[in-house]
């Protein structure tokens, strides 16, 4: 029995790349903050450049505690997505042809923030690890670092809501 032959590397690329783009395009919040994604294999990382509106206590200064948790939810929101086109991205059976007619992305049910330190007026990542996900619901934890992955500043945890309607 003859196997086909792998598809060429750019296309798979190009394909998650559409993916992830399709995901982020669609969030507002991102480009307001200035959020952007690094995508690697099937491991996405959150980036939060820094600027100086991001400051909520200029004493200090430290980044706001909103744009923090803003910051984690987001990343676990569009991890979470992104896990869940996976299986179906590497196929071939979506992205090729485009995005429409997808579930939109899970609702937020609760989401709850450890602040561990203050968030030093530099550029922040951030990476969710998918604990969960089933037909309803999902649960997420996100880490959050600015200059040693070792050393977090924040933690999320979220559960949401899966959604089974198309945009």
């Amino acid at each position: 029995m003859m196997r086909s032959a792998p598809e060429p590397v750019q296309v798979v690329k190009s394909r998650r790349d559409a993916a992830l783009a399709w995901l982020t395009g669609g969030v507002p919040y991102l480009g307001f903050l200035g959020i952007v994604f690094d995508r690697r294999g099937d491991e996405v990382t959150a980036v939060l450049p820094f600027q100086p509106m991001l400051i909520g206590n200029p004493a200090l200064p430290a980044l706001h505690g909103g744009v923090t948790a803003g910051f984690l939810e987001v990343t676990a929101i569009i991890s979470l997505s992104f896990a869940s086109l996976w299986q179906e991205v590497e196929a071939g059976r979506i992205g090729s042809g485009g995005f429409e007619g997808l579930p939109s992305l899970p609702k937020t049910i609760n989401f709850g923030v450890d602040y561990l330190r203050a968030g030093l007026p530099r550029d922040a990542y951030a990476r969710a690890t998918v604990n969960r996900i089933g037909r309803r619901y999902a649960s997420v934890q996100v880490e959050a670092w600015q200059d040693n992955v070792a050393r977090p500043f924040a933690l999320g945890s979220g559960r949401f809501v899966m959604t089974g309607e198309a945009e």
